[in-house]
Formats: structure tokens, C-alpha cells, sequence
């Protein structure tokens, strides 16, 4: 379109007022639903995980509560636990969500599969609210929960320097094989410009640990070689990294830990 038409255009626009659209409200039936109708988490997620359900109409002053099931091949007390009332879930009055609290149970074996929690919302009070939307099978009443197995070193760890050092929380370290790992950040308080380091490292099968030769792309060229290696304790699964600065003069080993979150 040439700028001649564009301007043209713009002339009608203003002297054609717009057409008002009309506001569209939801007039029912007011109903309960899950918010979401998957959720996927690894189990070495240690946080608490909500699971939503919320209420599609005007809020209530009184307190919806909502009964659910469970079902699926994930074990509870193994697998997963619920936290707080089983088997209910509360919209407080005057507000539009309540939450299931699903904390998943870290019982990683090597073994990568899936497990399914399967809930579904049962009854509701006040009983003039519906379940779900829709006739037949009324979409959000049921929500299915994938518990993803993760490797045993897998998952979010606190790294620790030295004594004085601060911790750094939150760092992963991420497996594909349960063989060759990520970790995704393993300079803690080393170096006096700080980033974001990763390093690859093996689990050689006997608590020992192997970090191969690699360069560090975030380091200057003249010292970003290191390798090492590591022990883990099977009990506690803390892991400690003696890593060496191979370009540095005199090659010094620094000793991390991190401590599962």
C-alpha cells in the first residue's frame, strides 16, 4: 500500500467513528475447575508445588470447599505426599484459587521413567457451583500430574568455598544418562569477577567422580583449563570437587562442596 492510500485511510478512519464493541461476561454456569490440566516436574524439585483450582464466576463470601480423588501409578508416601487436608481443597471467601500442595519425595535410582498423578474434583459446596465445563466429559475436572525420575546426582544443590564464603544456593546439576552431569555453576567465590561457570563432569560408578580437561569460555584464555575430580557420600549425597586451575602458575586445587537442597 502506498503512503498516498495509508493517509487516505487514516482521513476515514478519523472521520468514521469506531463501531462500540459490546462487553461479553461470563453468565455461567459458574464452576470449579483446575487451572491447569498437565503439570510436569522432576522429582528432585524439593520445593513445594501448588496445584490450582479456581473458581470461574463472581467470588463468594463464604468459603468454597471442593473435594477430590486420586488416582494413577504414582506411589504416594514414595513417590510424592500431599500437604496439608487430603483430599480437599478450600477457595477461601472472597477469593478466586485454592491449592493442592504436592511435595514430590527425591527416591532417584538411576532409573529414568514417569509417574502419573491423576486428580479429579469430585464434589463442591455450595452445591449450586458445577465441576468442570461443558457436558460429557467437562474439561478441567481432571488434571494429571508427571512425576519425571531424575538421576541420582540430579537436581539443586548449595555450593560452599571456603568457611567465610557466602553459600550459593539454587545451583542445578542436570543429566540426561545418569552418567555424564552439568553443573551448572561451580565457581563459588573464586574468582573475583563472578559469573555464571559450568562444568561437565562423569559419575564413574563407585561414589567417585571424574571432571575431564575442559576449557572455561567465560575465563580469559591464560588460565581457563581445569579438571579434577570428586567424591560423593552415598548417605547424605554431598559432593566435593577438588578442581584444578591447570593454566594458573603452580596449577592450585580448590575444594568445592555442595550440599542437596
Amino acid at each position: 500500500m502506498g503512503r498516498n492510500s495509508i493517509y487516505i485511510l487514516l482521513l476515514l478512519t478519523g472521520l468514521f467513528p469506531a463501531c462500540e464493541e459490546d462487553e461479553t461476561f461470563f453468565e455461567g454456569p459458574f464452576h470449579v475447575r483446575f487451572t491447569e490440566e498437565i503439570i510436569q516436574e522432576l522429582e528432585s524439585n524439593t520445593a513445594v508445588i501448588p496445584v490450582s483450582v479456581h473458581l470461574v464466576g463472581p467470588q463468594r463470601g463464604e468459603n468454597i470447599r471442593i473435594s477430590y480423588s486420586i488416582s494413577g501409578d504414582a506411589r504416594e508416601g514414595v513417590d510424592y505426599e500431599i500437604v496439608g487436608d487430603r483430599g480437599i481443597v478450600v477457595i477461601p471467601r472472597n477469593e478466586s484459587f485454592g491449592f493442592i500442595d504436592v511435595k514430590l519425595i527425591n527416591n532417584s535410582n538411576n532409573i529414568l521413567e514417569k509417574h502419573n498423578i491423576v486428580f479429579n474434583l469430585e464434589s463442591v459446596k455450595p452445591t449450586d457451583l458445577d465441576i468442570g465445563f461443558g457436558s460429557g466429559v467437562k474439561a478441567g475436572k481432571e488434571m494429571t500430574f508427571t512425576i519425571i525420575d531424575d538421576c541420582i546426582l540430579g537436581g539443586s544443590y548449595t555450593g560452599t568455598h571456603e568457611i567465610n564464603d557466602p553459600p550459593v544456593e539454587g545451583i542445578r546439576i542436570s543429566s540426561t544418562d545418569c552418567i555424564k552431569y552439568r553443573l551448572e555453576n561451580w565457581d563459588i567465590s573464586i574468582f573475583s569477577f563472578p559469573d555464571v561457570r559450568d562444568l561437565f563432569f562423569t559419575d564413574n560408578g563407585d561414589n567417585t567422580l571424574n571432571i575431564p580437561e575442559q576449557d572455561e569460555e567465560t575465563l580469559p584464555t591464560e588460565f581457563a583449563t581445569i579438571r579434577g575430580n570428586g567424591v560423593v557420600n552415598p548417605v547424605t549425597r554431598e559432593i566435593t570437587f577438588n578442581i584444578e586451575l591447570m593454566d594458573i602458575e603452580g596449577s592450585p586445587v580448590v575444594t568445592l562442596k555442595y550440599i542437596p537442597e
